[in-house]
């Protein structure tokens, strides 16, 4: 950087948060504003809260591109985000089987759409872009499977797909924040020194007692079914967010860069809050699903 005078002039310093690692009250204000945004959506229009996960998946496949390209990797974003949109229209009318069938079609038509790109990194594009596919919007489609277990038709109220909805996503918040506090506050032993310096034994353990604490609450109070279900939730809730928080670590480690973007403030990149809830969706579903619905 230099002034007018053409004198060079140091970048201003990174702000330090502390062990904290970002700013609170900007991270807070946003996650409020996000959860607004959906919270509304769910509770007073579903097929709006379908429109919302698309368009932030779609963000997510433009920011997984963006990263990707520091290695290289030109993500065909066209059939991507087409593609993505129509797996999650798909799974909330029609279900579990037109998602399989999407999800093929999709990386079918993905695949053919890069050879017009030619022969020359064909097969490492077409393998980030099927790894894209099924990190992104196929394992995002299972929040419109999750909705639909109340009916597609029904446009308001808490039914058991809404009711499924706010039960995931509280108990991946719990392991968030569990595992956010005990790590700052008690945090000495490194869970993975290599791949998330930050992350400890002492905040999975937070995560953990967290998760099974809301999840015990939540299906007895909400869903009236046993404790135990809840004890399930929690315990998968726990281990797949913080497996799905280290997978994210672990690409961006390779990618060289501290968040995938900076389009939420307080948090970076769409794929930095995602990574957590693509995880943990899936198998929470199957267990609602069955145990529960």
């Amino acid at each position: 950087m230099v002034d007018t005078t053409g004198t060079a002039v140091p970048p201003p310093p990174k702000k330090d948060y502390g062990r904290a690692g970002r700013n609170i009250p900007v991270s807070i204000a946003s996650a409020v504003v996000l959860l607004g945004a959906a919270g509304l959506t769910l509770f007073f229009w579903k097929t709006a809260f379908i429109a919302l996960v698309a368009i932030v998946l779609v963000a997510g496949v433009w920011e997984l591109r963006r990263g990707l390209m520091a290695k290289d990797v030109d993500l065909p974003e066209q059939p991507l985000m087409l593609g993505g949109v129509v797996m999650i229209v798909v799974a909330y009318f029609w279900g579990a089987d037109a998602l399989v069938t999407a999800t093929a079609v999709t990386a079918l038509t993905t695949m053919l759409w890069l050879l017009r790109r030619g022969v020359e990194g064909y097969v490492r594009t077409a393998t980030a872009s099927v790894f894209a596919i099924v990190y992104l919007p196929f394992l995002g489609s299972f929040v419109a499977l999750m909705l639909r277990e109340g009916g597609t038709w029904r446009e308001t109220g808490i039914d058991a797909g809404v009711k499924g909805i706010i039960a995931f996503v509280l108990v991946t918040i719990a392991s968030d924040i569990g595992g956010f506090v005990a790590g700052v506050l008690f945090g000495k032993h490194p869970m993975a020194p290599v791949i998330s310096p930050k992350k400890s034994w002492e905040g999975f353990a937070g995560s953990a007692i967290a998760t099974i604490a809301v999840g015990i609450a939540l299906v007895v109070w909400m869903f009236d079914a046993d404790w135990y279900i809840g004890v399930a939730l929690g315990a998968i809730a726990v281990v797949m967010a913080v497996l799905g928080d280290l997978v994210e670590s672990v690409i961006k480690r390779d990618l060289g860069v501290k968040d995938m973007s900076q389009i939420i403030p307080g948090h970076g990149g769409i794929m930095d809050r995602l990574d957590s809830l693509l995880a943990t969706i899936a198998p929470i579903w199957l267990l609602l699903h069955y145990a529960v619905f």
